[in-house]
């Protein structure tokens, strides 16, 4: 499995809050919320990354 990459995000004091209460919700962290999220809208989009064949 590859290292997962870092990303500073800049959200404002509502947005944060909001995925705040939602993670809480879930029993997720809000770091964990957001990626949960972010999957979901690229497995959505149809963008998912496909490896590459030998």
């Amino acid at each position: 499995m590859a290292p997962r990459k870092s990303y500073l995000l800049r959200l404002s004091p509502a947005i944060y809050a909001a995925l705040e209460q939602w993670a809480a919700d879930e029993l997720r962290s809000v770091n964990a919320q957001i990626e949960y999220l972010l999957a979901a809208a690229v497995a959505q989009a149809g963008r998912e990354r496909r490896p590459r064949r030998k």
